[in-house]
């Protein structure tokens, strides 16, 4: 795995390059362009402070204003539900360039995820204005948050690698990503608290990587505590499994791109 790793480490160019195009090609030819990086957290953000403050009659979440409550977990998500779905397609998606040249593939994943990451950082300059207007305290706490996007790096990594391989032999798996995605939503802590998790199943929900960062991200930007270090340490381990496991299954299977693309 390290060699594999030395020889990505040559292509580094390259692989600036392809997020570069990755950003283009994803904006090219919109009317709003990059502002399309704001547009979908902030509509989301919107709808679901909609539903809590009319349909089900909350005053506040977690003594936060819903809409900071929201966007802290939005951001995040985003970033997660974005990846993943440009990773599914950026092998299969680039078949003239894995038939006639040769360089290291898992540059087309990584620079899907790595193109995402630039959208969110857009988003998280909002959040920033967001936290100035509703006055929301910066403690020494907002230190975990690079930690936090790091494990969910990490896991974005794995799954998003292990799915672009598979992609290629099983094309279904660009209609199961979508679905699963939208299903794990609800496992993850976006529209309702960690607290609400019934005692009994809190141990397993907690498996959940993406259910760690985003309270942790909620712990440590809106309510200045530090997150759960017993599950962040959890969350860490299985990221970094996962991202291995993914990454041995990819250059294991990458040779036969070519044939089967």
């Amino acid at each position: 795995m390290w060699a594999h790793l030395k020889k990505l480490a040559q292509y580094r160019d390259l692989l600036a390059t392809m997020v570069f195009r990755d950003i283009q090609v994803r904006y090219k030819q919109t009317f709003l362009g990059a502002v399309w990086a704001v547009a979908q957290p902030l509509a989301f953000m919107i709808i679901l402070t909609v539903l809590k403050s009319t349909i089900f009659k909350e005053e506040n979440s977690e003594g936060a204003p819903h809409q900071v409550f929201l966007y802290c977990a939005t951001v995040p998500w985003m970033f997660f539900q974005g990846s993943l779905n440009l990773a599914t397609n950026s092998v299969s998606g680039n078949m003239n360039l894995v038939k006639k040249i040769y360089f290291p593939r898992e540059i087309f994943p990584l620079a899907s995820i790595l193109a995402s990451v630039v959208d969110f950082l857009i988003a998280s300059l909002i959040f920033v204005g967001m936290m100035i207007y509703y006055h929301v305290p910066v403690t020494v706490h907002l230190l975990w948050v690079p930690a936090l996007f790091a494990i969910e790096f990490l896991f974005v990594t794995g799954i998003g690698m292990f799915i672009a391989a598979s992609n290629v032999f099983y094309r279904d798996i660009k209609y199961i990503v979508p679905l699963t995605v939208q299903l794990l939503f609800f496992a993850s802590p976006i529209f309702y608290s960690v607290s609400r998790v019934p005692e009994g199943l809190l141990r397993w929900y907690l498996l959940n990587p993406m259910a760690v960062v985003i309270d942790g991200f909620r712990k440590a930007i809106i309510h200045g505590t530090t997150p759960a270090l017993g599950p962040l340490a959890v969350s860490l381990a299985v990221s970094v499994v996962c991202c291995a496991l993914a990454y041995a299954y990819f250059k294991r299977v990458e040779f036969k791109f070519a044939d089967l693309i």
